[in-house]
């Protein structure tokens, strides 16, 4: 993979990108949570928490490619190769803050409203996707402060 491919004026992409990435993926998961527990929130956010849920799908892997080039023109160095495994768990807990988000929308817009049921369960969904995301998320940023700043 080419590093020009992932720089802008000469410096690496990766580093610009992953602030998009580490400030929508909290406010995304924040607003898939408020969205799934009160209704006038869902219906004020509409169609704006599914297409924060893809702009951050389609961000993660863009983030990771831009990654793996850095690390390459880095090395094998364990904290960077740590911090880029932990980064390759991100995008399944974005997929289902996407797939969570969109059924959510798609349910209360198109459905004849949820039953009991099915609203305790996309609220479960949606607690545990967004959760997980910002954990992750988290956990990805402190490894890759260590990589670049040691400790």
């Amino acid at each position: 993979m080419s590093m020009d491919l992932f720089e802008i004026a000469g410096l690496p992409v990766h580093p610009l990108i992953v602030h998009a990435v580490v400030i929508l993926v909290p406010l995304t998961a924040l607003a898939l949570i408020l969205g799934a527990l009160f209704p006038a929130a869902r219906k004020r956010l509409g169609i704006v928490t599914p297409i924060a849920a893809l702009i951050v799908l389609v961000l993660v892997p863009i983030t990771m490619l831009a990654g793996e080039a850095l690390a390459q023109s880095v090395g094998p160095v364990p904290a960077v190769v740590h911090h880029a495994d932990l980064g390759g768990l991100l995008w399944p807990w974005t997929l289902a803050m996407f797939v969570v988000a969109t059924l959510q929308w798609c349910w209360h817009r198109f459905g004849d409203g949820p039953g009991r049921t099915t609203r305790v369960i996309l609220a479960v969904l949606a607690v545990v996707s967004g959760a997980g995301s910002t954990v992750m998320v988290v956990l990805i940023g402190e490894a890759g402060a260590r990589a670049v700043w040691g400790g």
